[in-house]
C-alpha cells in the first residue's frame, strides 16, 4: 500500500484482509487510486469493525471509488475452499471490470 502513494502509474489496488488494527493507514490520505479492499466477516487476525473504518476513511477521498466486499463466514486467511474461491472470483471479477474501464 505505501507502493501505491510512490508510483503514480499504480492506478488501482487490491487489498485483501488488510490489517487495520495492527498498522496506520494514514498515509493513503489522500488516496492516490481506486481500489478493491476484501476482507473476511469472521476475520479474528484483522476485525471487520476495523477494515470497515479504513474502508470509510477511504471513502471520503474525491474522485476515487473504493470497492468493499466482506465475505460471510470467511477467516483473515480464507482457510475453507469455499470461502477462497469466493474470494478469488470476486477478485478476477473486479480486474476484468477495472481492465474493461481502462480500454474504453
Amino acid at each position: 500500500m505505501q507502493l501505491l502513494m510512490r508510483r503514480p502509474e499504480i492506478t488501482g489496488f487490491i487489498s485483501v484482509s488488510p490489517p487495520a488494527n495492527m498498522y496506520d493507514f494514514s498515509f493513503l490520505a489522500p488516496c492516490p487510486a481506486s481500489g478493491l479492499v476484501i476482507n473476511g466477516a469472521a476475520d479474528r487476525v484483522a476485525p471487520p469493525t476495523d477494515t470497515r473504518g479504513l474502508v470509510s476513511k477511504l471513502h471520503e477521498q474525491k474522485g476515487i471509488t473504493i470497492t468493499h466486499q466482506e465475505i460471510e463466514g470467511a477467516d483473515h486467511f480464507f482457510r475453507e475452499e469455499e470461502k477462497m474461491d469466493h474470494m478469488i472470483g470476486n477478485v478476477s471479477e473486479y480486474v476484468k471490470r477495472r481492465l474493461t474501464e481502462t480500454t474504453r
